[in-house]
């Protein structure tokens, strides 16, 4: 069961994503619907340490097996989504595979099939991309040396 919980009017939601950039490049993702794209991951399971779920959130989404780095980020984020009000515990992971990629390819869908798109995004061109949190897209370009907590709210 996955730690969100709905009210008539508001979602809490609890959320790992990956911070995966390599060779100037980030991945993130969007549901195939949306034009908002946010950092790879997804929602925690009750009784799930954050690095699991972010380990089982590759595996399911690219079939791919990471390596966690450091916690970058541990953000309290509130906005409105389909005209909720959201409140997200986000933690925001370095990760890392050997696996070679393809950054190059362009969008691309994963073991879900058609339910995301994914893309590896030039860090030079963040600022051109509807990406949420907001916050990502100058932090991304300075990652802190030590775990930092925000409050975001739009």
């Amino acid at each position: 069961m996955d730690v969100v919980f709905h009210t008539e009017k508001a979602v809490f939601n609890y959320r790992v994503a990956g911070v995966w950039i390599q060779d100037g490049r980030i991945l993130l993702h969007r549901a195939s619907e949306d034009k908002i794209w946010s950092l790879p991951g997804g929602r925690v399971e009750m009784n799930e340490a954050s690095p699991l779920s972010l380990q089982r959130e590759f595996k399911e989404e690219l079939d791919l097996s990471i390596e966690l780095g450091r916690l970058i980020w541990i953000v309290e984020n509130f906005f409105e989504y389909r005209e909720k009000k959201v409140h997200e515990i986000g933690f925001y992971y370095l990760v890392s595979t050997e696996a070679k990629q393809d950054l190059t390819k362009g969008p691309f869908h994963g073991m879900e099939g058609e339910r995301l798109v994914y893309e590896w995004v030039p860090i030079s061109e963040l600022e051109d991309v509807v990406l949420y949190p907001e916050f990502l897209k100058k932090a991304i370009k300075e990652i802190p040396k030590t775990t930092e907590h925000l409050i975001v709210s739009d």
